[in-house]
């Protein structure tokens, strides 16, 4: 009997669908042509439940009254820009300039989405309309609105964003960070309430996860607001769009902009900062440029050649004397000396800023093979008997999880939902014990090869590197229980069996170059 073959995932039959629409487009435009669409079909789905309620509510005369929408947080749709109309027209051979006419009326007709929405990239692109259409169909299939949080489109997203970015190459960085390293970065950080800021937020996929984190501890969307920038536009527009059929609002400044010379939320002070900034920026300011710029100020200024230090600085900046920010780094950031990096570093170290390292495995990026760290910061290390949180004043924790994390396919990597939590927990155990047994967590212990709790003194003698594997030391190996005497007895009988096969080997290869004429 043939063996049935494996039902494709929607997440699979859509991208096998839209790399039909590969020749001359390429995946950093045709990511825009498949995800506008995908979102183009949630606002619909989401305007016509909402009319089905307003007619089993009696309330008819108001079908068309876009304020009985956006009461709900449903976008109102004029009926060109709904795809029932699309569809109605999908076979036509116009049908790329009709998207671009949806998309447009609903950008015009919805402030909050203003200069997120694909423009006029369909007709621009030129695709083919069979194949268009045979996308059409495709997503026309996919039911957005199956569950009340919208699960199913967020996870096509997510899987979209995660295939371009595998894809692209070392450009796909840009808007995407491996959904295990952002989740880890919420788990630590937790962010119940407060302010959530991320200077280079790509497609936002820290903020998503932050609300992920909130509704998985029962907390209340409502007691956070998201603050980030973007500079690329396009990115920007992903951001947008992954947020909004999600319902997550969020201030992305007024337009896409570069964060250092024109930063669009200058008086923020945040609660919680989640970052993966552009590894190793070089050229990111000329030499006269910023000088003086107030982010610096305590602190010499950071170098030209390599933005990693200028990141953490205007994150510092950000951050609320009580807040806590976590980031990805290249691994040279814990370690450099180039022009002034490790002056910053041991200034950090000394105003006690740096409250966690952890080293992270490799290939858990689609786009990079550097390896890569966390950061943690804060502003203040006091006790906080609100949260449960002991005086750390004078200690950094380092976490080396290189040992972690499991192959996903045959080149990268993913930390388990269990290494995830593992983590976290000896950060959080090791933040809230005190000599009193007061605190949340349960009681932290230094274990060897995978954290330590390192003193201020201790990292001075290591010349403020702040490599974990330089303090967690090597691990313990287990005891097997068997007895000294015995195994040097079982590994000598082993030896002396490789030393005689040894040379029964060379006996063998002597008679074969005698064989040949070359024997001695």
């Amino acid at each position: 009997m043939a063996k049935k073959k494996p039902t494709k995932s929607i997440e699979e039959t859509l991208w096998d669908t839209a790399n039909k629409l590969r020749g001359k487009v390429e995946s950093s435009e045709y990511k825009h042509v498949v995800l506008g669409l995908i979102f183009l079909k949630f606002v619909s789905d989401t305007f016509e439940q909402r009319q089905e309620e307003l007619k089993a509510e009696g309330k008819e005369k108001y079908l068309d009254v876009p304020e009985f929408y956006t009461m709900k947080n449903v976008f109102y749709l004029p009926e060109e820009a709904r795809w029932s109309y699309i569809m109605q027209n999908a076979k036509q051979d116009g049908i790329a300039l009709i998207i671009d006419e949806a998309l447009a009326t609903v950008e015009k007709n919805n402030k909050s989405l203003k200069g997120a929405l694909p423009d006029k990239y369909f007709g621009r692109l030129g695709l083919d309309s069979s194949k268009l259409s045979a996308l059409l169909d495709t997503i026309n299939n996919i039911n957005t609105i199956a569950d009340e949080e919208h699960d199913l489109v967020g996870r096509v997203y997510e899987y979209f964003l995660g295939r371009f970015a595998a894809a692209e190459g070392k450009g796909g960085g840009e808007f995407y960070t491996p959904k295990c390293i952002v989740k880890l970065i919420a788990e630590m950080i937790e962010p119940y309430k407060g302010k959530i800021y991320d200077p280079c937020c790509g497609s936002g996929g820290m903020f998503v996860q932050s609300m992920e984190f909130v509704k998985n501890h029962n907390g209340n969307r409502r007691d956070v607001s998201i603050y980030g920038q973007e500079y690329t536009a396009t990115t920007r527009k992903l951001a947008k769009m992954n947020l909004a059929v999600r319902g997550i609002a969020a201030n992305l400044g007024e337009v896409p902009a570069d964060t250092f010379f024109r930063d669009q939320h200058p008086d923020l002070k945040a609660d919680y900062i989640m970052a993966n900034p552009p590894f190793n920026q070089s050229q990111w300011r000329a030499d006269e440029e910023l000088t003086d710029d107030p982010r610096w100020s305590g602190y010499r200024v950071p170098p030209t050649g390599n933005a990693n230090y200028a990141w953490m600085l205007h994150m510092l900046s950000k951050l609320s004397e009580k807040g806590t920010a976590g980031f990805v780094m290249a691994n040279g950031s814990m370690s450099s000396n180039t022009s002034g990096e490790g002056e910053l570093r041991q200034q950090f170290v000394k105003n006690d800023l740096v409250d966690c390292m952890i080293a992270l495995p490799g290939q858990l990026f689609f786009t990079t093979q550097i390896p890569v760290c966390l950061w943690f910061m804060t502003k203040n290390k006091s006790a906080d008997p609100e949260h449960g949180y002991r005086d750390r004043s004078g200690e950094t924790l380092f976490i080396d999880a290189r040992q972690m994390g499991e192959m996903i396919d045959r080149t990268h990597k993913e930390l388990t939902e269990e290494e995830i939590a593992e983590i976290a927990n000896t950060y959080h155990n090791w933040r809230s014990i005190s000599p009193s047994g007061v605190g949340k967590g349960e009681d932290y212990e230094d274990i060897a090869g995978f954290c330590k709790a390192a003193t201020l003194d201790e990292i001075k003698k290591h010349d403020f590197v702040l490599t974990p594997g330089r303090y967690v030391g090597i691990p313990e190996e287990e005891d097997d229980g068997v007895p000294f005497e015995e195994k040097m007895e079982t590994l000598s009988q082993q030896l002396y069996a490789q030393m005689q096969q040894s040379q029964e080997l060379d006996a063998a290869i002597r008679k074969n170059l005698e064989v040949l004429g070359y024997g001695e």
